[in-house]
């Protein structure tokens, strides 16, 4: 077994025993040794914003016994009848995969592969919102989130050998390469398809010296137009090959190293210049916790929302529910060069200021810029620079304030910093466009709506918000029919059931295994 120096630094949830059998434990086929040092900046300042005090800051919770298994893989598995709570939260959530919707991906894995369906294991990786802490995971910033009931299933049998067989829910064709070809990065964003992230996740196990012997048979499938939206997709489709792979191959992988996995196919494999917080998001999150991760020291921390137990809710629903609104315009975010412009933009505005402060010596991160030291020389940056430092020291400071919001159950609070972070990226990230503009405030305008923003880049998708419980049926119904006036042409491109989503939060990335593993 491999073991992970990073785990013990971030305090990962513990993983349930059940049937007491606990298999994340179960020996794992040998690696080769590698050292994971940790990359840093020296810092010239302590912070860059103010940290809560965390009195009210919690270990996540164990998951209810029972409800789910470590699958000898690096993730909670889970037997086919899910528990409520995007999966085995324990909590109130919408379940999430279904019943229906397992049986349909077990059966395409059964027609492609022609194993036995009791064989069919299925990785479950939700997408996330990040209600606080935009753009700046990127600059070492502290961002949050949490995941929806919604997202990937990659449901998938061992290959005999070392070939990888794969079709898709979304696209067209037939995938076929083996683990053990070497895997070369993508030098022409052009050539990105779906094929790429399976071969990416290869790419990123291979070069972390990872022993990959065996391929997987099996069918990928999201949701129906929430690809490219802004939800992460991305990330959760490069989790789902991540944790078949390792599961097949009887590797334990921490979920603090699949962050870093996930992170190297879209650096390195797939060159876009993208933080942690996805993948952390989705490997991280619990129902009823908000997930604030500390995207220098890649150190996690949940908040537990106080009025959970207190709601009116029935079975411990939390009292809000998740919009999410698409705006039609749809993109792969490789492809564009905006993201990236950002990300070059903020490091520039880093590097003018730790220069301007004689701490030429630290990583160009912002983080690495004290908040004193921002006030005192940001007259020395240019316009478009000053405007992505404000945004980054401005939305830190939200981030903190929206964790005490949270932790004392201020949703009113709460939904101001987030539509404050909404206007920041428009006005000083300069992300956007006319037509998300439009849909960001149609959702500000909508009943019960507490507060929202562009999910993802912001530039293009969808936006979140989040509205009382009572009323989100109202607020999206308003949504729809207002945004249809707006940009007539964009909505006849969605599905009329795909417009607006009332979602609930959700829960972790896992592995779930036939009925028949759980009481082999």
């Amino acid at each position: 077994m491999r073991a992970s120096s990073t785990a013990e630094r971030m305090q990962i949830p513990p993983t349930p025993t059940t049937y007491g059998c606990d298999l994340t434990t179960r020996k794992a086929a040998p690696a080769r040794a590698r050292h994971h040092p940790t990359a840093r900046g020296r810092a010239c300042a302590t912070a860059a914003a103010p940290t809560p005090a965390p009195a009210r800051t919690l270990a996540a919770p164990a998951r209810a016994a029972g409800g789910e298994r470590a699958s000898g893989g690096p993730v909670v598995g889970g037997k086919a009848m899910v528990a409520p709570g995007g999966g085995g939260g324990g909590g109130g959530s919408a379940r999430w995969p279904s019943e229906e919707e397992l049986e349909i991906v077990r059966k395409k894995v059964v027609e492609i592969s022609g194993r036995d369906e009791r064989e069919v294991r299925v990785a479950a990786c939700p997408y996330r919102i990040c209600p606080l802490g935009a753009h700046i995971d990127h600059q070492g910033g502290i961002v949050t989130a949490m995941t929806i009931n919604y997202g990937v299933l990659l449901g998938f049998v061992p290959s005999n050998d070392s070939e990888i067989l794969l079709q898709s829910g979304q696209f067209e064709g037939v995938i076929r390469f083996r683990v053990d070809d070497l895997q070369k990065p993508i030098d022409n964003p052009e050539n990105i398809n779906w094929e790429s992230y399976a071969r990416g996740a290869v790419y990123a196990l291979q070069n972390s010296g990872y022993d990959l012997r065996k391929g997987i048979i099996g069918y990928i499938s999201g949701v129906k137009g929430l690809d490219s939206s802004g939800l992460s997709s991305s990330a959760a489709v490069g989790i789902s090959y991540l944790l078949a792979l390792e599961n097949v191959n009887d590797l334990v992988v921490s979920s603090v190293d699949n962050i870093q996995l996930d992170k190297s196919i879209e650096n390195k494999y797939l060159g876009l210049e993208n933080g942690i917080l996805d993948p952390s998001a989705i490997l991280l999150s619990r129902y009823g916790y908000l997930t604030f991760m500390d995207c220098k020291t890649a150190s996690p921390s949940y908040v537990y929302f106080s009025e959970l137990s207190k709601s009116q809710q029935p079975q411990g629903h939390l009292p809000f529910k998740i919009l999410l609104a698409f705006s039609g315009l749809q993109h792969n975010l490789p492809k564009k060069r905006g993201y990236n412009t950002r990300v070059f933009e903020c490091k520039e505005a880093a590097r003018a200021l730790l220069h301007a402060s004689g701490c030429e010596e630290a990583s160009n991160i912002l983080r690495n810029v004290d908040s004193v030291v921002y006030e005192a020389q940001k007259c020395v940056l240019e316009e478009n620079l000053s405007r992505r430092a404000e945004h980054y020291f401005s939305e830190m400071k939200r981030v903190a304030k929206g964790r005490d919001a949270w932790a004392f159950g201020n949703l009113q609070e709460l939904g101001q910093l987030i539509s404050a972070s909404g206007r920041s990226s428009i006005l000083n990230y300069e992300c956007g466009s006319k037509e998300m503009i439009q849909l960001y405030e149609i959702l500000l305008k909508a009943p019960g709506v507490l507060g929202a923003r562009f999910s993802g880049a912001g530039f293009r998708g969808c936006c979140l918000a989040i509205v009382e419980s009572n009323r989100a049926e109202e607020a999206a119904a308003y949504v729809a029919a207002e945004y249809e006036k707006a940009q007539p042409e964009l909505v006849s491109r969605i599905p009329a059931d795909r417009r607006v989503l009332v979602c609930e939060p959700g829960d972790s990335a896992r592995v779930i295994l036939p009925d028949d593993c759980l009481h082999s």
